[in-house]
């Protein structure tokens, strides 16, 4: 998943649209616990325990889905700062490498490229500790907002931790400063959207042997800037591009850190804004397009072998007003339900095998 800013685009004159959702979904979801340090700053979402057991005697990873949480937010500001941590009954730190994932999603605000839930974050064991600019960038939340929040865990090591809890702390500023200059909004752009493979919605694609591409382009629903953006890619990816279709301008060509071999290491964060600018403007009237390319060596094709997204920080054009969503639309409902498919599998546990 991508290592990318959490924030996105708004100003504190942004008026927000809010959408009435059916409560139904959501009210069936388990509260995470919520806990607001109002002294340090910070929103500390707090998983429920679960016991992580140890991988198989064959080596095979143990792999613990977690149900779909709902987060009430307790409080209201701009959000310049997310970091997960994994600790056990005790409170002592548990390695990171333990996380596989940790999403977050407001199903009160649509994407920038589709009519769907707002991605807030989505972290891994590989996503550091993620921030702006406190005094420039910031996420609005509101008090009473919920969000929803899952994650899965992966054990490859023969020790077993027991009451293991996810924690995100996010570090805001309260409403009443005046700052942050530019309130803003996460963004992403996958080359399986719209709602990837079913019945999981998975991103992952089988790579041929050779050269393959895949691409997905979307208009944005409101103008305004990209001030950062990051991307994901697997082995053996050869290029990951955002480009204006309308211009043909490549906006964004991502610089791939890869082994001798051809495994892409990290793709590090591109930061558009500077002193003299903001970053790069994106309109409406234009088709933007990520396409990610691929070179499979083996001489097989190696299934789930590709994924290919773009996504990071957007700033709506000053006193534009950001979208909600329209719970009715076929596209929300369907990538909602994708959302919350791990409630259908609460608590479930397997094994997998060991793959690098």
């Amino acid at each position: 998943m991508p290592t990318l800013p959490i924030l996105g685009p708004g100003l504190l004159v942004l008026q927000l649209l809010h959408v009435a959702l059916p409560s139904g979904p959501l009210e069936r979801l388990p509260p995470a616990r919520v806990v607001v340090d109002s002294a340090q700053r910070s929103i500390v979402i707090e998983l429920p325990p679960t016991d992580l057991p140890a991988a198989g005697s064959d080596g095979a990873v143990t792999v613990r889905l977690l149900p779909v949480y709902v987060a009430e937010i307790p409080t209201s500001g701009s959000v310049f700062h997310a970091q997960i941590d994994l600790v056990d009954g005790a409170g002592h730190e548990l390695p990171q490498v333990l996380v596989h994932h940790f999403n977050l999603a407001d199903p009160s605000r649509r994407e920038l490229f589709l009519p769907i839930a707002l991605h807030i974050m989505a972290a891994s064991k590989e996503t550091p500790s993620l921030s702006v600019p406190r005094f420039v960038f910031g996420l609005p939340l509101r008090s009473g907002q919920r969000l929803i929040a899952s994650a899965m865990l992966a054990n490859s090591t023969a020790l077993a931790y027991q009451r293991v809890r996810v924690r995100l702390t996010l570090r805001y500023e309260p409403d009443d400063q005046l700052w942050p200059a530019f309130p803003a909004y996460p963004w992403v752009m996958d080359a399986l959207f719209p709602l990837g493979h079913p019945p999981n919605g998975s991103k992952a694609f089988d790579l041929p042997p050779g050269r393959s591409d895949r691409s997905f382009e979307s208009s944005p629903a409101v103008a305004g800037t990209i001030v950062g953006l990051g991307g994901h890619l697997h082995d053996y990816g050869v290029s990951l591009r955002l480009t204006d279709v309308t211009t043909g301008e490549v906006l964004w060509d991502a610089e791939l850190v890869k082994d001798a071999a051809g495994h892409v290491l990290s793709i590090p964060v591109t930061r558009l804004y500077n002193w003299h600018r903001l970053g790069v403007h994106i309109v409406p009237a234009h088709r933007y397009r990520v396409t990610a390319v691929y070179q499979n060596p083996t001489g097989r094709p190696i299934a789930d072998g590709g994924m290919g997204a773009v996504g990071g920080l957007f700033v709506p054009d000053h006193g534009t007003r950001w979208p909600g969503v329209d719970p009715s639309d076929t596209l929300y409902q369907r990538d909602l339900l994708q959302t919350l498919r791990a409630d259908a599998a609460s608590g479930a546990m397997m094994l997998m095998p060991h793959m690098h």
